[in-house]
């Protein structure tokens, strides 16, 4: 971990009510937190506890309906989609369960087409050396493994050089051997540019990988608790 102590996200009294019709539902309720440079923190829950509710606020894709959130001193609470759409292309890289890559292009041409928009990326070539994929930059989609495109689809999130990377059930479609070796390289990414790295999991054996474990429930933060060692994602068997 490359841990400077610099806030990155504080956050107090964060809601999220959702109209659905003539029903509201509470997805956050009163969320107080601060996450901090380089710090590799998991949000651990059930289904339904506001983990991905809490992670798209974060990464601006969502308003909270109550409260206060800021990026480094910058309150986001109030900002624009404007202003919210250069924070995400700026300062977020975003990684999913599902991965999103384009299947007409390469894995070389999907990482493209994020630096392409980027102030500082990495070259393609660099961002999937990175995540262990250099011998397969010229493959499409169809042509790697489940495992092999999620690497991609990192190496397409980072390639920008976000100071934040933000992972909502990043291995929930892999097996347990494929899920590990894409966290080593969440982990070599944390560990190695020092990013910031959120990850969405309900998998409580993920949680030992962290440096903070941020345990959530009903839309409520239920437990931090802080990591006397950190587990190698190698280790990690589920």
């Amino acid at each position: 971990m490359v841990e400077t102590g610099e806030v990155v996200f504080a956050v107090t009294g964060l809601s999220k009510v959702y109209d659905m019709g003539e029903i509201q539902v509470r997805a956050l309720s009163g969320v107080d937190l601060t996450l901090s440079a380089g710090e590799l923190i998991v949000l651990l829950g059930p289904s339904g506890s506001g983990k991905s509710t809490l992670l798209n606020i974060l990464g601006g894709l969502d308003h909270p309906s109550a409260g206060y959130f800021s990026y480094r001193g910058r309150d986001l609470t109030t900002a624009t989609d404007r202003e919210l759409t250069d924070f995400r292309r700026y300062h977020v890289g975003f990684v999913f369960q599902f991965y999103n890559l384009i299947p007409s292009l390469t894995a070389r041409e999907n990482v493209a087409a994020v630096t392409e928009i980027a102030k500082q990326p990495m070259t393609p070539e660099e961002a999937l050396a990175l995540v262990g994929l250099e011998e397969r930059l010229d493959h499409f989609p169809a042509q790697l493994s489940g495992g092999e495109q999620q690497r991609v689809a990192i190496a397409r999130a980072i390639a920008k050089n976000p100071a934040v990377l933000l992972c909502d059930e990043p291995t929930g479609s892999l097996d347990s051997k494929t899920g590990s070796v894409v966290l080593a390289v969440l982990e070599k990414i944390n560990q190695e540019l020092g990013t910031t790295t959120v990850l969405i999991t309900h998998n409580v054996v993920i949680a030992a990988m962290a440096d903070r474990v941020i345990k959530l429930a009903d839309g409520r933060v239920v437990g931090i608790e802080r990591s006397i060692e950190r587990l190698a994602a190698r280790d990690l068997k589920w």
